[in-house]
């Protein structure tokens, strides 16, 4: 009896679901790097400037808030009143004496006065950290005063 057998086709390996595979990994890694963003304090509604740029090295986060009638400070997550904020700052910078200098990043309000920002800045200098930096947002285009007189 002679039986009728179909040459089998070879083997082959379907690359279009590979390729979709690849590119939902991709996505996802994606994904979670910019959701392992950078700052880790509280929110704030930063000032905008023209020239403001994403600082990527590790920094300490201090967070000025002004609470009504109370300024609120924090380092990361942690509340610290200005009187202990020298202790907290120094003790962090002690940590980190093995590498370079920690950078400060402050994160101010707008609404904070001007005397309460410098108060927070006196305290980092007097906790031996020189390199200060204050945060802001990017400016849409171009930078406009908002107290600019159009005329």
């Amino acid at each position: 009896m002679k039986l009728n057998h179909k040459p089998l086709s070879p083997a082959r390996i379907e690359v279009m679901p590979l390729i979709d595979v690849v590119f939902l990994l991709l996505v996802f890694f994606i994904y979670a790097m910019l959701s392992m963003a950078v700052h880790y304090g509280q929110v704030v509604d930063l000032p905008s400037s023209s020239s403001a740029t994403l600082e990527i090295q590790e920094a300490i986060s201090v967070t000025i808030q002004d609470n009504n009638s109370e300024v609120l400070i924090f380092i990361g997550e942690e509340s610290v009143s200005l009187a202990r904020l020298v202790e907290r700052l120094h003790d962090i910078k002690l940590k980190t004496m093995g590498t370079k200098e920690p950078e400060v990043q402050i994160f101010a309000d707008k609404s904070v006065s001007y005397q309460e920002l410098f108060k927070v800045m006196d305290c980092v200098k007097e906790a031996g950290l020189s390199k200060i930096s204050l945060q802001a947002v990017a400016a849409k285009q171009g930078f406009e005063s908002p107290d600019a007189v159009n005329p």
